[in-house]
């Protein structure tokens, strides 16, 4: 089993910034879009986990992880799971991370260069299980009070940010350290049912 974490991009943070479409942590979790580096390297099995991303002021926290469930090509995911299909939402931001249209060409709401739409959507879709993700208010902000602590002893690596320990690309995870942030991440969730 490998494990991968990465931090999403800066001002995205479901509570205090942008609205994250990619991953999607939910029913269904995916990874679509985005990251087309780390899709091509996960295999059924592997777990994936996202920081939110920087935000002035704002702690940074792990959002949540899943396990690679399946990997299908982007024009199968499109049939499978149409919430996904990129649209905008009632606020205007824009939600979903299937970035092709029906006849299977770049979304008109997908903002990306055009040269490198083939390279993202080449990169399989991928299907999640088992998703943990912190979605409640108090599970949130105890995230965030604890996500620094947590990846430092994780990796056994100072930093005073995610970004100083995970790095700009993101780091791989052992098997301990997966099981490790799982067991983190459902203690949160334990936690916010028992209050």
């Amino acid at each position: 089993m490998f494990g991968k974490i990465f931090i999403t991009s800066s001002d995205y943070d479901p509570q205090m910034g942008k609205h994250v479409k990619d991953p999607y942590l939910g029913p269904d979790a995916s990874l679509g879009a985005c990251r087309p580096d780390i899709r091509r390297q996960v295999k059924l099995g592997d777990h994936l986990f996202v920081v939110s991303g920087k935000l002035p002021n704002v702690r940074q926290f792990v959002m949540g992880g899943f396990e690679v469930a399946n990997k299908i090509a982007i024009q199968e995911a499109y049939q499978k799971f149409p919430d996904q299909r990129l649209h905008l939402r009632d606020d205007g931001q824009l939600t979903g991370n299937i970035v092709v249209d029906a006849s299977g060409v770049q979304h008109p709401l997908d903002t990306h260069k055009r040269e490198t739409f083939a390279k993202r959507v080449a990169a399989d879709y991928v299907i999640g299980a088992n998703c943990i993700s912190l979605i409640k208010p108090e599970e949130i902000a105890v995230g965030r009070e604890q996500t620094l602590d947590v990846l430092r002893e994780i990796f056994k690596k100072p930093g005073g940010s995610p970004y100083e320990i995970v790095g700009h690309y993101g780091s791989n995870l052992t098997e301990e350290q997966v099981h490790q942030l799982r067991a983190w991440l459902l203690s949160l969730k334990k936690a916010s049912r028992a209050a």
